[in-house]
């Protein structure tokens, strides 16, 4: 066996092996996110049952009128965690004269072809990707001299934890530099009835979605999970206001690993996501945290997304 921290993927394989050896045995979620997991995602935002992305799509379009007039002219756009960059458009057609465009995505192959199409249709704006978890302090920004609006739609917030969102909008206040502002897309929804749905859709992508998870790990880290052998799960935490996603043994079971085993339990879970579903106020408290103020606030009706403009 290679020396773990002589391999190339040695963060991916210390983190899988320490989180099945916790007492609740989880995964990080932004291992989801290879090619496959990419693609999958954007088949999500697509289901019916999946409203985050449609409600956030129509909150955009409607509120765009007004982006111009607390936004200024000649700004770069920096978008976290960009995927297939469709939010965006409606974004870039609403500011005056925006002057550049960094798309960040960890999935390389998925975030060079989707910059290639924005390239294609806004010819005359400078488009750089970086390749790169948002999460990452190392992670590096292109600096520019023209005003700085961060990006970050789609919910994603609600996958980090308090100490999480603190580093991560610390790092893009300093990424986004004086004067800089941040656009948040946030799930306000805290209704089981369409939250759960939203994470159990009738066609199992979602599961697919969670179980590939599994598979990256098993082609990536030399580990032999049988997908068939777990199935997926979507669960309404009343006291965290946290939708939680799980990976559930349907038998006793053993994994092996990079050569290390681990034993499952008919009905144990590996936790594989978190998304958590907040209040305006703990969103102006986290803002707060991290040297933030809320400029405007727009809300969807329910279920109810909202977009924040910090600055």
């Amino acid at each position: 066996m290679q020396d773990l921290m002589t391999r190339p993927d040695c963060e991916f394989l210390s983190d899988v092996i320490s989180g099945l050896s916790s007492p609740q045995k989880h995964l990080p979620c932004k291992y989801f996110y290879d090619e496959k997991g990419s693609d999958l995602f954007e088949q999500i935002t697509n289901l019916d049952e999946y409203y985050p992305t449609r409600t956030e799509l129509k909150l955009l379009k409607e509120c765009a009128p007004e982006f111009s007039a607390h936004i200024p002219k000649n700004v770069r756009v920096v978008e976290y965690g960009a995927g297939a960059l469709r939010k965006i458009r409606i974004l870039l057609d609403a500011l005056e004269t925006p002057s550049g465009f960094v798309p960040i995505d960890v999935s390389e192959t998925f975030l060079l072809n989707a910059s290639k199409r924005l390239q294609t249709a806004y010819p005359e704006l400078e488009v750089s990707p970086v390749t790169g978890n948002f999460l990452d302090p190392e992670l590096n920004i292109p600096s520019s001299g023209d005003p700085s609006l961060g990006f970050f739609p789609g919910s994603t917030l609600g996958n980090l934890n308090d100490r999480e969102i603190n580093t991560f909008l610390s790092k893009a206040r300093q990424d986004l530099s004086e004067n800089g502002q941040f656009l948040l897309g946030v799930d306000v929804n805290q209704n089981p009835e369409t939250l759960i749905p939203a994470y159990n859709d009738a066609d199992q992508i979602t599961a697919e979605f969670n179980k590939n998870l599994l598979a990256r790990i098993n082609n990536d880290l030399n580990a032999d999970f049988d997908l068939s052998a777990f199935y997926h799960d979507a669960r309404w935490n009343d006291a965290t206001d946290t939708i939680e996603m799980h990976l559930v043994s349907k038998e006793d079971q053993t994994v092996t690993i990079d050569e290390q085993t681990f034993e499952f339990l008919a009905g144990e879970t590996i936790h594989t996501e978190n998304s958590r579903k907040f209040s305006v106020s703990k969103i102006d408290q986290l803002a707060q945290n991290a040297g933030w103020n809320i400029q405007h606030v727009w809300t969807s009706p329910s279920p109810s997304m909202a977009l924040f403009l910090l600055n």
